[in-house]
């Protein structure tokens, strides 16, 4: 090993790292000098050994300036080693520093190496002197999850002239002194006093501060084209019982509800319940430029099948916007289900306006990714009908639901919806059931757990009604995840499963890569990334019985039935978004660039911190395989 204190070209080396990786690219300057008084670059040829735990308390915290070292310690497999690799940008041994302890992990050089070893003295007074550097000791990639995001939004604010975004909370946002008045006075009194307020909403206000109504300059037309006699008392017009939205709840939340039941207020509330103000759609879209109502109505007033494909068209201009504005993943999947469910919905109107009413009670639902509320911009369809033949024979029913099925599935796929490869239709007869059928199509998934069957149950277990009768569709829901949550050796079966696609991370690598038909490595984000996660989340939502099926969702639902710590299941939940995130991120660079739209990336153009994430993300989804051996004695 070679020592070299940092000086001349080291220290050069050394203030590039620290420029280059964070956390400690955002140390001030005199942080910066600290750390290089007080750290040397050591270098270490391949299979050098570095650190071991016989060396007793560490003396020193290592950062990896170049080359990769390998590293093992005790864990579970045959063996009874985990084995697992460090590169570039990454630092141990954390842990046994922060708990002044040995290390229990054995580092040896798997390459030459150059790292720069921080004393203990500096490691500790660094971690008194930076609020930056203690929370990434405490927290690890969480915090570097977190420095991304605030990283986007200030770009955003930067190129787009807006220092607020979608997760400001309401509270920020309201006016605190909406016009409110009396239940008993005239439309025409409200109507002067809007006017005069210049404000298009008034609040209907009971003792307690609580709004009992809401009347908008929208619901006045609506008033004038009846003909109503406007000496008539407020509350015969009012919308009573109107929605509202907590003060902490974020803009996106408001954007979102606002399009889902079509209005243009949303009263905001304190926690015990008392008005605390009123936003307008124009507030939210003067705050952040972006039209969501627009495009949500337009969606589903079109009139023709064209029209309808024409509003489609511009969702993804919506979403490059909000990825823009530094949107959090899971912002953008809600509203781009949002948009997806209308748009069902709408193709729906259009072909039942176009074929006539079968006159048969159906609910149309959504399996896979969209069932999960977890779809991006490239999605194919995955989706089945449940139906009420009433006193009729179901077989009959269904010959004349299919030909609308599948009319259906044509709209959905010129509004840029591929139709499934597999035939995971409602134009398929094996999918367009009865209750009583698509129960004992899930009795049999349940009761005979071949491959096959698990194959469907991780499609069609992640289910919801989007169209028609919603009770009959969530009844269905709770009747599977209670035939589920009763079968153990199901869930067994199913969670084995799980363990057939594993995370792409070498034991002596970063990446495990596929070649691709351009002979580029790349791994695919959706498959090798994301199904981990999602499978991971679906047994163990399954097994205690929780009817939640968007996987973070199902991880926040699973620490409340006390089967996962907050800290675990947040590590889970912030590593899916992040492989979500960088999903998304290709998705809008292919676009950009007129490529065809695919799941593959190749690492290799990552930035160092994002690459660095993502290798900890794949951990985590690997920790959760191990979790589920673990609990199913696999």
């Amino acid at each position: 090993m070679a020592r070299d204190k940092v000086g001349g070209s080291a220290a050069e080396i050394a203030r590039e790292f620290l420029n280059e990786n964070a956390p400690f690219d955002r140390f001030p300057k005199r942080l910066q000098r600290y750390f290089l008084e007080h750290c040397e670059l050591r270098e270490y040829p391949a299979g050098e050994l570095i650190l071991k735990p016989a060396d007793g308390r560490v003396a020193d915290f290592y950062l990896i300036v170049s080359g990769r070292v390998d590293a093992e310690r005790p864990g579970e497999g045959e063996e009874g080693i985990e084995r697992f690799s460090l590169e570039e940008g990454e630092n141990f041994p954390m842990a046994a520093m922060i708990g002044q302890r040995a290390t229990r992990t054995i580092y040896r050089a798997g390459t030459a190496v150059q790292c720069l070893a921080l004393t203990r003295e500096g490691f500790e007074h660094l971690l008194g002197e930076s609020k930056t550097f203690r929370d990434f000791c405490l927290r690890g990639v969480s915090s570097l999850l977190d420095q991304v995001q605030q990283d986007i939004q200030q770009h955003a604010a930067a190129n787009l002239g807006g220092d607020s975004t979608l997760d400001t909370p309401l509270g920020q946002l309201v006016n605190p002194e909406p016009l409110t008045c009396p239940a008993d006075v005239t439309i025409t009194e409200a109507v002067e006093a809007m006017h005069t307020r210049k404000v298009g909403s008034v609040l209907i206000v009971d003792e307690g501060g609580r709004a009992s109504g809401i009347f908008t300059l929208h619901d006045l037309r609506a008033v004038v084209a009846d003909g109503r006699d406007l000496s008539a008392p407020l509350h015969t017009v009012m919308t009573a019982d109107p929605l509202t939205l907590d003060v902490d709840t974020y803009a996106f939340e408001a954007i979102v509800e606002m399009a889902r039941h079509h209005i243009r207020h949303m009263i905001v509330t304190h926690h015990d319940g008392r008005v605390a103000g009123v936003i307008s759609e124009r507030d939210i879209f003067a705050l952040q430029r972006i039209d969501l109502v627009h495009l949500t109505r337009a969606i589903s007033g079109a009139t023709s099948v064209d029209g309808l494909v024409q509003a489609r068209r511009r969702v993804g201009a919506l979403i490059d916007s909000m990825m823009a504005h530094g949107a959090g993943v899971e912002q953008i999947t809600r509203i781009i289900t949002l948009l997806n469910d209308r748009t069902v919905t709408r193709a729906i109107e259009l072909v039942l306006e176009e074929q006539g009413d079968p006159g048969i009670a159906f609910t149309w639902i959504a399996f896979g990714s969209e069932g999960r509320s977890e779809q991006t911009l490239v999605t194919d369809q995955d989706n089945g009908i449940l139906f009420d033949p009433g006193g009729e024979d179901p077989e009959q029913v269904r010959e004349r639901l299919l030909p609308m099925a599948w009319r259906i599935n044509e709209v959905l796929d010129e509004c840029g919806f591929t139709l499934c490869t597999g035939n995971i239709m409602a134009s398929n007869p094996k999918l367009c059931l009865s209750f009583a059928e698509w129960e004992e199509t899930f009795r049999a998934m349940v009761a005979s757990a071949t491959p096959e069957h698990l194959l469907n149950s991780t499609i069609y277990f992640d289910f919801r009604p989007i169209w028609g009768d919603f009770a009959a569709g969530e009844a269905l829901h709770r009747r599977v995840v209670e035939m589920a949550a009763n079968n153990s050796l199901f869930l067994h079966t199913l969670a084995g499963n799980c363990m057939a696609i594993r995370p792409p991370l070498g034991v002596f690598r970063d990446f495990v890569t596929e070649r691709g038909s351009d002979g580029t490595q790349r791994l695919d984000l959706k498959i090798r990334g994301l199904t981990p996660f999602v499978d991971g989340a679906r047994v163990l939502a399954l097994q205690a019985g929780i009817s939640e099926s968007n996987t973070p969702m199902r991880f926040r639902g699973l620490v409340e039935a006390d089967v996962l710590s907050e800290e675990d299941a947040g590590a889970y939940e912030r590593s899916f978004a992040f492989v979500q995130l960088l999903r998304m991120r290709e998705h809008q660079r292919q676009a950009a660039a007129g490529e065809s739209m695919h799941n593959r990336l190749d690492p290799d153009d990552l930035n160092p911190m994002d690459r660095r994430i993502l290798k900890e993300a794949f951990r985590e989804a690997r920790r959760l395989q191990k979790r589920l051996e673990v609990r199913f004695q696999l």
